[in-house]
C-alpha cells in the first residue's frame, strides 16, 4: 500500500538534501547535531540509494522478518508485542501464546491477567494486554475475526499503527510496504535518504527513491544491517559493506580488526558455521535462526 501522499504527510518546502559523500566529515556534523546538506541531486541520490540496497542485498541474502508467525493473525499480535523489545523474546513467548489463544475471538475472550501473566517478558504488559483484547475485539466485531490487508483498515484497529500495518501486508499478505522502525530510520538517516525524525514522512521520503516491488525486501535489509553494523551507538563503519556510499562513514570505528569485534549476530566472531548456513540454505533462514536461538537458550 503505497505511502500517504503530500496531502496526508505535508513535505518539507524542499526535498530532503543527503549529507556529503565525504564522510568523515559529515559524520562529525552529524555527531554535533548539526544538519548536513549538499547539492546533491535527486537522480544522484536515488542511484547511492539504489546501489546502497544491492549492496544490502549481496550481503543479507538471507533477510526475512524476524517475527515468527504462521498467519496474518499471529504476525499481527508479534508485531503489536515487539514493541519496545526485541523480536528474541517476542518469539519466545508466542507459542504459549498462540497454544492458548490461537485466533481473534479466544484471545478476545481470554482472562486479561492471563495474558499478561504470559507476555510480561515484553515489557508493558498491561497496555499490550488491553491493545491485544480491544484489537482481538474488533478483529470479531467488524471483521468476522479475519485480519483485514488494507492498510487503511489495519490502522484503525487499537495498538495498530503505520509500521505495524505494513508488517503485516509486506510479510503476510505480500503487499509491499516500508517498515520504519527505530533502526530503518537511523540508517535512513545516516544514509541521507532522509532529513525527517518522523516515522510517516520517513516512509514517504525512502519510498521516492526505491521501486515499489522492492520495499518490503529493503526494509528487512537496512533493519538487518542496523542490528548487525550499523549500530546506534558504535557502527561498525570499517567492516560495513556500504561505506563507499555511505555519507556517515567515521560515525562509528573505522578500523576493519577493530570493527569486526562490533559485528552481531551472524555476522560476530564465533558465528562462522551459522553465516555459513543462512548463506548456503537462505531459502529456510528463518527456520536455520530459530534452530539456532533454540541451542543457545
Amino acid at each position: 500500500m503505497a505511502p500517504p501522499r503530500a496531502a496526508k504527510a505535508p513535505r518539507a518546502a524542499t526535498a530532503p538534501q543527503a549529507p556529503n559523500a565525504g564522510g568523515v566529515t559529515a559524520a562529525a556534523g552529524q555527531a554535533a547535531g548539526m544538519p548536513v546538506v549538499s547539492s546533491e541531486s535527486m537522480l544522484g541520490l536515488k542511484r547511492r540509494a539504489r546501489r546502497i540496497n544491492r549492496a544490502l542485498a549481496e550481503k543479507y541474502p538471507y533477510a526475512h522478518a524476524e517475527l515468527d508467525f504462521r498467519n496474518p493473525f499471529e504476525l499481527l499480535v508479534a508485531t503489536v508485542l515487539s514493541a519496545q523489545t526485541t523480536d528474541v523474546t517476542v518469539n519466545q513467548i508466542t507459542p504459549l501464546l498462540f497454544a492458548r489463544y490461537p485466533d481473534p475471538r479466544s484471545m478476545a475472550e481470554a482472562d486479561p491477567a492471563t495474558i499478561e501473566e504470559i507476555i510480561k517478558p515484553t515489557g508493558f504488559f498491561r497496555a499490550k494486554t488491553r491493545s491485544l483484547v480491544a484489537l482481538c475485539t474488533r478483529l470479531v466485531d467488524e471483521y468476522n475475526g479475519v485480519v483485514p490487508g488494507r492498510l487503511e483498515d489495519l490502522v484503525t484497529l487499537p495498538g495498530v499503527g503505520r509500521k505495524t500495518a505494513n508488517v503485516v501486508l509486506g510479510n503476510a499478505f505480500g503487499v509491499p510496504g516500508i517498515t520504519v522502525d527505530t533502526h530503518f530510520g537511523r540508517l535512513a538517516r545516516r544514509f541521507g535518504w532522509t532529513q525527517s525524525e518522523d516515522p510517516v514522512q520517513i516512509e514517504y521520503d525512502v519510498a521516492e527513491l526505491f521501486e515499489k516491488r522492492d520495499w518490503t525486501m529493503l526494509s528487512h535489509r537496512v533493519v538487518f544491517h542496523g542490528r548487525r553494523v550499523c549500530h546506534s551507538r558504535k557502527p561498525a563503519c570499517g567492516a560495513c559493506p556500504v561505506a563507499n556510499w555511505c555519507p556517515s562513514y567515521g560515525m562509528g570505528e573505522t578500523d576493519p580488526a577493530k570493527a569486526a569485534k562490533l559485528l552481531k549476530y551472524e555476522l560476530a566472531p564465533g558465528n562462522e558455521a551459522l553465516l555459513a548456513q543462512l548463506l548456503a540454505e537462505t531459502y529456510r533462514a528463518a527456520e536455520i535462526r530459530m534452530e539456532s536461538q533454540k541451542r543457545t537458550r
